[in-house]
């Protein structure tokens, strides 16, 4: 009995410490890890600000522009239809848009 209890005492030292130590390093790998991440995100951060904003948005394309102006001169066509724009406004306005 006095064998058994040593090896089960002994056994339990052995395990307490191996978790101890098991604790500890993993406790420091982490550390390092979250050091590690924290370098790379103070490195990228002026590389992000730095970046060149984005181009901007594509001017229309020719095909949308005629269509626009179309869709206008016929809207103007239909005011002076009502009477709503005199002849000489409406050449003034269709000028203006195909100019």
């Amino acid at each position: 009995m006095p064998g058994l209890l040593r090896g089960v005492a002994r056994t339990a030292v052995v395990a307490g410490t191996a978790t101890a130590v098991s604790n500890r390093v993993s406790r420091r790998q982490a550390g390092r890890w979250a050091q590690q991440d924290y370098e790379q995100q103070q490195q990228a951060a002026p590389q992000q600000a730095a970046a060149p904003p984005p181009p901007p948005p594509a001017p229309p394309s020719t095909e949308d522009d005629m269509t626009r102006k179309i869709d206008q001169l016929k809207q103007l066509g239909e005011l002076k239809a009502q009477g709503v724009l005199t002849d000489s406004e409406f050449e003034a306005q269709k000028q203006q848009l195909l100019s």
